[in-house]
């Protein structure tokens, strides 16, 4: 079977560090991988947040996920902290790949590392919606940090 293999880019525009809490945790003692897609989901919240929107709301519109690639590197066990390092690449007229590395804090080990494909929507047609030019400007902004 082939494996996925996701190469990162050189920098992040964004970090921020997240627990492993023993509801993360699966009976093989380590993160459990629907619970990396709930960090991940956190993180971008606060990617987000770092922007001054909500997921619910970027300058008027909702964002979805369109679509998640993750490639696991390492376990991570209950107590860890994470950090959760992201930046937006791959821009299309609806959204935009946020890539993401996860590594734990204390030892530097990569834990995982993929992409979440945003999608902005225009909530009252529930279609697709072209990327708002100010949002755009700070997703840029961001990917050059």
């Amino acid at each position: 079977m082939a494996r996925i293999i996701y190469e990162l880019p050189a920098r992040f525009g964004f970090r921020t560090e997240l627990q492993v809490y023993i509801s993360h945790v699966n009976q093989g003692g380590h993160l459990d991988n629907a619970q990396l897609l709930s960090l991940v989901s956190e993180a971008r919240v606060r990617f987000f947040r770092s922007l001054g929107y909500t997921e619910a709301d970027v300058a008027g519109l909702s964002t979805v996920v369109g679509d998640m690639l993750a490639q696991y590197k390492s376990e991570a066990f209950h107590g860890e902290t994470l950090r959760v390092e992201m930046t937006p690449q791959d821009f299309n007229r609806y959204g935009f790949d946020l890539v993401f590395r996860m590594t734990e804090v204390s030892s530097g080990r990569e834990v995982a590392r993929g992409k979440t494909g945003v999608v902005f929507i225009d909530r009252a047609e529930r279609k697709p919606a072209p990327i708002p030019g100010t949002v755009h400007e700070l997703l840029l902004a961001v990917a050059a940090r």
